[in-house]
């Protein structure tokens, strides 16, 4: 395969200015505790104060979305598109972080995820969210790691149960105004148990007749809410999303994350694209994850200083790339209100629409946007 340079004059002048204007905050010192039993971790309390945040739904309403029809017992899933049973489709999805370190390695229950989402946390490593709507007969998923603020908005917009074990204090009134499990704490604990065969932090993990508990024991719906009404547009069935007029890219690299260096590999015999990491294939406890739809959304940020904790800006409008079917576009993308969902626009100012099947975000920090690699097929 060759390279083939993607070098567009709005993507470089929006990471150049990073996307928008993003202003330190003040702290003062806070001592509190995360998720790695008996170590007191040093952290920052933001000074700020923190208005009520508006239901992810309220944005939602007048959207010019296709009506969701039932058909023998099955119905289309807000995660995926693809038809899946209706208790499990109109069930909230299971909004779950998962560790990338090597140690943690693999994931459980990641290749069940219809969504998911990866992005930087301290150091260089990556931690994902991972959007499950069936895991009733799953006995181990993680493992589960700590919160960071970004990753409460990532799981509000699908309306996801988001289950941590522990998070940073940024973290903290966030949390406090969301559904959540909490493994180090509250009524959510019950959710989690730790296994024997690592060490910790890296044997957290979830079962689903824990979930189940600790959901019941929280007083938490179950069902989507009757306001919601998705989050992505996809494509429909027999029209499929072809990306004509965008660039090759069966090979895409995000090059942004430094410790495990993912890629993906476009299959053309089923139409997926096959995850790469820390030089091999990224397996989860059932085999290589693959995934349909790959979007790159790129996000100024900054420190919350004096710590190494990363502030993510989800809110100010960037740039980013959507791929597909071996071929990929640029983007734009904005957000609905602070408790709104992420909307994706191509060239043309119209709202993507995703091809039917899993989806792989990169949160990408906007100053790393030209490292990011894409290739065609040899020719």
């Amino acid at each position: 395969m060759r390279k083939r340079g993607i070098l567009l004059a709005a993507a470089v002048l929006l990471a150049a200015n990073g996307c928008g204007k993003y202003e330190e905050v003040s702290i003062e010192p806070l001592q509190t505790a995360e998720d790695k039993p008996g170590r007191a971790l040093r952290t920052v309390s933001l000074s700020l104060p923190f208005p009520a945040l508006p239901e992810a739904s309220e944005a939602d309403a007048g959207r010019d979305a296709a009506p969701r029809e039932e058909k023998d017992g099955k119905i289309a899933s807000y995660l995926t598109g693809e038809m899946v049973d209706v208790r499990a489709a109109n069930r909230r999805p299971l909004a779950i972080m998962m560790s990338n370190d090597k140690a943690a390695l693999p994931q459980y229950g990641i290749n069940r995820a219809g969504v998911v989402y990866e992005a930087p946390v301290e150091g260089g490593m990556t931690r994902y969210m991972a959007l499950i709507e069936e895991y009733d007969d799953l006995e181990r998923i993680g493992s589960v790691r700590s919160c960071r603020t970004y990753y409460t908005y990532f799981a509000r917009e699908f309306e996801g149960m988001y289950a941590h074990f522990g998070q940073s204090v940024f973290a903290l009134p966030y949390l406090e105004r969301m559904e959540h499990l909490n493994g180090i704490s509250g009524k959510g604990a019950v959710a989690f148990y730790r296994s024997s065969d690592k060490k910790a932090p890296h044997n957290a993990y979830a079962g689903a007749a824990q979930l189940e508990k600790a959901i019941d024991a929280s007083g938490y719906a179950r069902e989507y809410p009757d306001s919601y009404g998705g989050h992505y547009r996809f494509a429909a069935e027999g029209s499929p999303e072809l990306l004509e007029n965008g660039f090759a890219a069966s090979y895409v690299r995000p090059g942004a994350y430094p410790i495990n260096q993912p890629w993906f590999e476009y299959n053309p015999e089923d139409g997926l694209y096959y995850r790469f990491q820390y030089g091999a294939a990224h397996n989860g406890d059932v085999g290589q994850i693959a995934v349909k739809n790959i979007i790159f959304q790129y996000c100024s940020w900054k420190y919350y200083a004096p710590s190494e904790y990363l502030d993510i800006d989800v809110h100010t409008p960037c740039s980013g790339y959507y791929f597909t079917n071996g071929k990929g576009e640029m983007i734009t993308w904005e957000k609905d209100g602070e408790g709104g969902v992420t909307r994706y626009y191509d060239g043309s100012g119209e709202e993507i629409r995703l091809n039917p099947g899993k989806t792989w975000v990169c949160i990408i920090q906007a100053d790393q946007m030209d490292k990011a690699e894409f290739y065609g097929e040899q020719t």
